[in-house]
Formats: structure tokens, sequence, C-alpha cells
């Protein structure tokens, strides 16, 4: 099988592996209790994939995927600085699409309508913990699984396109994704050169659900209100409108101002997973 398919079809299957547990949790067990087992099987999801238990053929193989390794002092401050200007940039360009044209509500409140028959605090909880879970099993399947080898073969830019397409196209299945597949794209080019510049997962898992614990609390849900603004074409360029293109511009200057600060070589050395964020041992 050729390395581009065996790449993405292993990166996907990575990915939904974690989040079908998940699904499977959700309809098996009441919520907010399908949260409890969840965190086990999310644990066991990142001792198998990171390399730390599992078959010792494949262990070296399983971390170089995960990128297991631990950040130099350096590498974790612009890391995790790349990581919260990611979520702002995202956020940002939601905001000034939807300032543009008309915010699609039904279609992007469609698919979680589970939340809003759910008590605010357990809707908050199961929110919360997909988001954790589309964070870590994504980015171990897309940025991990799939990008690593793409990067030994094609290299690093080849890598990163061809691995935010399959990511813009496997969204497809939501109902929210059409008017947003630029922005789908766009945030796994980012999430893509984050990983690849750090060299570790753990940063962009960390943007990742953070990203998605505001996308599913602003867009894809009512629990917070939703998104009232108006377009301009309706509202005439206001203060509101700029200051979002202001900080979009910005967040975007300190995103690639951080990633320009990484430096190969004081960059970090091959170590176990569990002794970095995830101290789960």
């Amino acid at each position: 099988m050729p390395l581009i398919i065996r790449s993405v079809l292993t990166g996907f299957i990575v990915s939904s592996i974690g989040i079908a547990i998940w699904s499977i949790m959700l309809t098996g067990i009441a919520a907010p209790w399908s949260v409890l087992p969840m965190i086990i099987a999310l644990w066991a999801y990142l001792k198998y994939f990171s390399g730390t238990w599992g078959s010792k053929k494949s262990t070296e193989t399983r971390k170089k995927y995960f990128r297991s390794i631990k950040l130099s002092p350096s590498f974790w401050k612009w890391g995790i600085v790349a990581a919260i200007v990611f979520v702002v940039i995202i956020q940002a360009s939601f905001v000034i699409t939807f300032r543009i044209i008309d915010f699609p509500a039904k279609a992007f409140t469609a698919d979680y309508k589970i939340l809003d028959s759910m008590p605010l605090w357990v809707a908050w909880v199961v929110l919360i913990m997909g988001s954790i879970v589309a964070g870590i099993c994504e980015e171990t399947g897309f940025r991990g699984y799939m990008q690593v080898p793409l990067e030994k073969k094609y290299g690093s830019s080849a890598a990163i396109i061809i691995t935010s397409i399959v990511f813009m196209l496997i969204h497809l299945s939501h109902s929210w994704a059409a008017p947003i597949l630029p922005h789908i794209f766009f945030a796994s080019v980012l999430l893509g050169i984050l990983a690849y510049k750090t060299g570790s997962l753990i940063p962009g898992i960390i943007g990742h659900s953070i990203l998605d614990i505001f996308d599913y609390s602003v867009w894809w849900s009512d629990i917070t209100g939703g998104f009232q603004k108006q377009t301009v074409f309706k509202t005439g360029i206001d203060l509101h409108f700029i200051v979002w293109i202001l900080i979009f511009m910005l967040a975007l200057f300190i995103f690639f101002r951080s990633m320009g600060r990484l430096k190969k070589g004081e960059q970090r050395v091959a170590m176990p997973v569990n002794t970095l964020l995830f101290n789960y041992e």
C-alpha cells in the first residue's frame, strides 16, 4: 500500500477510535457519569498510542508518531503562546466571517441539540470532556500518526497540506462544516505547523481542546446564548468588526513570531510521554 494511503488511513483510524469510544460512552451511560469511564479510556488510549503500553516491536514507531519528546523550557513557552493565540485566530476568523455573511444558527447547532436537553452544569461537563477527547484524539491521529510519516516522505509543507485536506474533508460529516471549510483547513495548517515546529503534539492538544470548548459553547450550541451580531451590510462597518480584524491580525503575527523563536538544536530530548504533561503513571 502506498505510504500516503497508509498514513491517511492509519491517522483516520487512530483519531476515530477515541472519538467512537466517547460516542459509545455518551450513548450507553447517562451523562455526566459517562465522563468517568471515558477518563479511564482516554488514559489507556494515551498510554498505548504514545508507545508506553503495547507490543515492544512497535513501541519506537508509536513514540515517533506521537512525537513523544521532552520540550525545552523555551519550546514550552513559545509552544503554549502559539497554542493560545491559535485559539484567538480561529475564533476571530469566525467572528469576522459571520459579520460578513449571516450566521447559519440552525445548521450550526443541529448536531448537538442533546446539550440543550441537559441541565446546564451537565452540558458543560459533557462539552469539556468532548473537547478534550477531540483535542487528544484528532491531534494524535492527524498531526501524529498521519502527518509524521508524510513529513519523512514528502517534507513538512506537503505533509501539512495533505493532512489538512483530509482533516477538512472528514469534517464534512457535520452540518456546520460547509460554510467554514476554509477555516477548518486553515486551523489544521496552523496545528500542523505547531506540531512540526515544536516537535510535540502537546501544545496542539492544548490549543485544540481549548478551541473546541469555545466552538461547542459559542457556535455549535446555544448554552452561552450563541452569536447574535448582525452583518456589516446591515449595521455598517462598526468598532466591533474593526477590533476583531485587528485581533485576528495581531494573533496571527504572534503565532508566526512564536514559531520563529523555536530554534532547532535547543529543541528537545527523546523521553517517554508520561514524563511530560501527562503524569498518568
